[in-house]
């Protein structure tokens, strides 16, 4: 590894590679394909981009306008941001340019930065085409390739998008292709991409963070609030990831909080990129405690210091409960999550339990335990609602009709 690099890296206070690093690195050195297995907060982002900087700093010179060496393709902004921020730092002492395109922002200083020429490129699929279409920039000097976050990548939508931007790069290249799960659609764009790849896997594919401590709590539906304040009213719940399957469950959950005199904000696809840009800022320098997301926009967070993951509503699908619990325990830190579970979920806890391959631990020592719940009982009715139907049927059988016994009156002939 150059020297600049391992000074930076020393500057930065790591000392040993992770797991997903030291079996990553060697074989990207050496220019194979790679398929990495990895779940966020394992360190994937140095895995690649150590020896991209390396490569680069022997072979490169001046930077073509509009014409990377490298492309990075990340499913969102945060994500894209985060991973050029990585490059910058760990680059710090090489003469690389790097440069970074996402949506939600301005084309023009986007398209005068790719102009001014960069050697890594990191981008979002759809902001990419577009310079790409307006022709902004070309990817025939592209030597690496990297395709991060792949099953989130489909999740979203964007195979068509992934699928035309590597039909533009050069057929001799090297590319990794990192993923925390490897679902069949997945496995086949990995199949079409890669070259020969070696495969490296940092844990089990769908499995959890082992330095997570999982707990599920079951409760019912018009208790979560409630029980949401009563656990931060522990203090060691220091700066907490609160999830929420929609935009407007995590704005009304964020609204909650602050009612309740907890500084919250929301982060989800609706907000604009300065304002989701704004609460992660807010959030990484401790000015709220708590941040309300969605799985998508989650994906991007990247924070060493979340000590508790909240799942307020509990995922439908049992892969972003890997991811959502990935956003704690990370560089090595403990983390615990935390799972709301009302009646209607059980069956999404059921399928959770069996893609990690472990029952999650019942925490029952709160003051809104529903044991009719824990025990997959139907819960009983609820009596207010009913008790308004039953008023209001009375209501209307009593009412007198007060257009009986009159006659009907025929319209007014128009003038």
């Amino acid at each position: 590894m150059a020297q600049p690099i391992l000074r930076a890296i020393e500057a930065e206070g790591y000392e040993n590679p992770t797991p997903i690093q030291e079996k990553s690195i060697p074989p990207l050195l050496k220019a194979c394909d790679l398929l990495g297995v990895a779940q966020t907060g394992t360190g994937k982002t140095a895995a690649f981009a150590l020896p991209i900087l390396h490569r680069l700093s022997k072979t490169c010179q001046k930077a073509t306008p509009g014409r990377p060496n490298a492309l990075i393709l990340a499913p969102t902004r945060e994500l894209a941001g985060q991973i050029a921020d990585s490059f910058r730092t760990y680059g710090q002492r090489l003469h690389l340019r790097t440069t970074v395109v996402f949506g939600g922002v301005s084309v023009r200083g986007q398209a005068k930065a790719l102009s001014r020429g960069a050697h890594i490129l990191v981008a979002t699929p759809g902001r990419l085409l577009d310079l790409m279409n307006q022709h902004h920039i070309r990817l025939d000097q592209v030597e690496i390739f990297i395709l991060d976050e792949a099953d989130r990548m489909l999740d979203m939508g964007f195979i068509h998008d992934v699928k035309k931007i590597t039909a533009a790069l050069p057929k001799q290249r090297q590319t990794g292709f990192f993923s925390a799960t490897m679902p069949k659609s997945v496995q086949g764009l990995a199949d079409g991409l890669l070259d020969n790849p070696i495969k490296v896997e940092a844990a089990p594919a769908a499995t959890t963070a082992e330095k997570v401590e999982q707990k599920v709590l079951f409760v019912a539906k018009d208790k979560k609030r409630a029980l949401l304040i009563d656990l931060m009213k522990d203090v060691s719940i220091e700066r907490v990831l609160i999830f929420t399957r929609t935009k407007h469950g995590a704005n009304r959950v964020a609204q909650f909080l602050d009612q309740n005199g907890i500084k919250a904000d929301a982060i989800h696809g609706n907000k604009t990129q300065n304002a989701r840009q704004k609460a992660l800022k807010r959030f990484k320098e401790g000015n709220i405690r708590a941040l309300v997301a969605t799985d998508i926009a989650a994906r991007g967070i990247d924070v060493d210091s979340v000590t508790h993951v909240i799942n307020f509503e509990i995922p439908n699908e049992p892969e972003n409960y890997v991811h959502r619990i990935g956003r704690t325990a990370r560089a090595g830190a403990d983390g615990i999550a935390i799972s709301l579970c009302q009646h209607d979920e059980r069956s999404y806890l059921r399928s959770i339990e069996k893609v990690i391959r472990k029952s999650l631990p019942v925490f029952d020592d709160h003051p809104y335990h529903a044991a009719d719940v824990a025990n997959g009982n139907t819960p009983p009715p609820d009596k207010s609602k009913h008790r308004k139907r039953k008023n209001k049927n009375q209501a209307s059988l009593g009412r007198p009709n007060r257009r009986s016994g009159r006659k009907r009156r025929s319209p007014k002939r128009a003038a």
